[in-house]
């Protein structure tokens, strides 16, 4: 078994080295792809544009993108896999002599396991999502009969797709291209982020859950992980392998980032969640929700996109862990309540006063 895993690692190693001796020009273009397919972005963007467009694709994909990162950590602690970076310098599969030379970039020193590989599994996970739910929407305002329109929703279709299959390629490549994960990590988390999707395309109750299922599920997964981490260290298993290795072979220590460990991404996740669901219980929001114009809407998203711009730029302190968690965790749980009610309540608010001063 080791000599296969060792025959898988050497030519995902052959093909970053490929990569980055013929496509070096693309460095740029594969950097913006790593960042793109961060889920950072879906909390930041994808999510504050369709909650205010669509309120239950914006919820999906909240749970899609926290239960599938959740999902990616647990698999990262069983399956153990190894990253390009470090596993280079240190197997011995190959000579001294005829070792590849792997260049590094500010991506690449991520501090968890690599199966799998948690950017192409978000990817896959909220793109699916999108392309699903906009094909969705189209059937449902297609007129049963009409070639025309039958036509339409054919080329809309293939259209959706192709970008979706264009976009996951792209992911696998970036995210080879900077020794971040082997090819078969990527295509593991393309295959299991499709997966995670469709079975919450099954999944109602997610629309009408209450904020005690919210706080609920919170605690369940935190504890969960964190039981799990603790019963594997108790019997000698450190699951927090990894980032001895990542200080070790990151050819700069500052590339090394604390946001990238694996307890950062759990109470990430678990904020996020956690404030959704306050955010979809808050009397504001409740208020707010009838009386939701096009314009109350084109106002909350621009609000939304600008005020949560400025939000990620806050970053919290990095030389306590705990500190940093604690406000991680803070910050995550802000994105989701502030745009499902403080701002459609304020956005509201402030529309409304014309009308109410002539009146």
């Amino acid at each position: 078994m080791d000599a296969v895993m060792d025959a898988l690692q050497g030519f995902g190693v052959s093909t970053t080295h490929y990569l980055q001796t013929n496509y070096q020009d693309a460095q740029g273009l594969f950097l913006w792809v790593s960042w793109a397919a961060d889920l950072r972005n879906t909390f930041f963007i994808f999510f504050p544009l369709w909650f205010q467009l669509r309120p239950s694709v914006g919820i999906k994909l909240i749970w899609v993108a926290v239960i599938g990162d959740w999902l990616n950590l647990v698999f990262k602690w069983i399956l153990f896999g190894e990253r390009p970076y470090w596993w280079v310098h240190e197997t011995p599969y190959y000579s001294d002599s005829g070792r590849p030379h792997i260049e590094q970039y500010p991506m690449t020193c991520e501090t968890g396991p690599g199966s799998p590989s948690g950017h192409a599994m978000g990817a896959a996970g909220v793109y699916y999502t999108l392309v699903t739910s906009i094909l969705a929407l189209a059937v449902s305002k297609t007129k049963q009969g009409s070639k025309k329109n039958t036509n339409r929703g054919w080329y809309l279709k293939a259209a959706l797709w192709t970008m979706f299959c264009g976009v996951q390629v792209c992911v696998c490549l970036s995210r080879v291209f900077i020794a971040a994960h082997f090819p078969h990590q990527v295509v593991a988390g393309v295959i299991t982020g499709m997966i995670v999707a469709e079975a919450f395309n099954r999944t109602e109750w997610i629309y009408n859950a209450s904020m005690k299922k919210y706080c609920y599920t919170t605690v369940f997964l935190t504890s969960f992980a964190v039981g799990f981490y603790l019963l594997l260290k108790a019997v000698g298993v450190d699951l927090l392998w990894t980032l001895e290795k990542a200080q070790r072979w990151c050819v700069r220590p500052e590339w090394v980032h604390l946001d990238t460990t694996p307890f950062a991404s759990l109470l990430r996740n678990m904020g996020t969640l956690f404030g959704l669901g306050l955010g979809l219980h808050s009397p504001l929001y409740t208020e707010t929700k009838p009386s939701r114009s096009r314009l109350v809407k084109a106002g909350c998203v621009v609000s939304s996109l600008v005020l949560l711009h400025l939000f990620d730029s806050f970053k919290p302190p990095t030389h306590t862990a705990v500190l940093f968690y604690l406000l991680s965790f803070c910050k995550s749980a802000a994105v989701p309540l502030v745009t499902v009610s403080i701002i459609p309540y304020c956005v509201s608010g402030a529309l409304s006063l014309p009308s109410k001063k002539g009146v």
